[in-house]
């Protein structure tokens, strides 16, 4: 059992990538989470004294992670476009009703994680996640990439390596129930705290525990059918 779950984490760091990454300039530091609270703050009661330029700005800092979060709960790279659209909308709609009691962040990608729920909800029972691959990673609104790819210097038969195991672990979590899939995204993909995911779901945090919990274990029940072909 240890050796899959450290299995399991290098391959969840894997599929990663810089999605747990910040807006630029910041870090996941304490230091950092407050710089970042008090920077949206300042756009956010821009934004609500009447200056919609200042909801530009923050659709810049946070579009690329929205886009991640989007594009890793739908597994589809239109309708992730059209969840990220939809949520900064229904953001801007509404930012007069935000009253700071929780991170502009976390607030705003609660409705991320809303929309995203609507859209797995109205795909019904299609076939709806798309391959992830590395020659074509998701990319942020700004068109740039969602997460960095190998390096053009690491040995061709260690991208490919990367690369299959990049797919399996996707395919594994695309396998998912939308519950235990959107808090392996938040997790650990995204890397968020347990606090922020609170926000977002609008749960307790021990359920928030318990979910994850049984969301592990069944990541590393469906990675163990794959193991064998690594």
């Amino acid at each position: 059992m240890e050796t899959i779950a450290l299995i399991w984490h290098s391959m969840i760091s894997l599929i990663a990538g810089d999605g747990t990454k910040p807006a630029a300039g910041l870090s996941h530091t304490t230091e950092g989470r407050r710089e970042e609270r008090d920077e949206d703050a300042q756009y956010v009661a821009l934004c609500q004294g009447g200056e919609p330029a200042a909801f530009e700005v923050l659709v810049r800092r946070h579009q690329k992670r929205m886009f991640n979060i989007a594009y890793r709960m739908t597994g589809n790279y239109e309708d992730a476009g059209d969840v990220v659209q939809e949520a900064f909308l229904s953001a801007y709609r509404t930012i007069k009703h935000f009253r700071g009691d929780a991170r502009f962040s976390t607030w705003l990608y609660g409705i991320v994680v809303n929309h995203a729920r609507n859209r797995m909800r109205q795909a019904g029972s299609r076939a709806y996640h798309e391959p992830v691959s590395i020659d074509d990673p998701p990319v942020g609104q700004d068109g740039g990439p969602a997460f960095d790819p190998p390096s053009r210097e690491a040995p061709a038969l260690d991208v490919l390596v990367r690369k299959e195991m990049q797919q399996k672990v996707q395919d594994c979590i695309n396998g998912l129930e939308k519950e235990h899939r959107e808090i392996i995204v938040l997790r650990d993909i995204q890397g968020f705290s347990y606090e922020e995911i609170t926000g977002m779901l609008g749960i307790p945090d021990g359920t928030v525990k318990s979910r994850l919990s049984r969301a592990r274990n069944a990541l590393r029940e469906s990675l163990k059918k794959v193991l064998g072909d690594l």
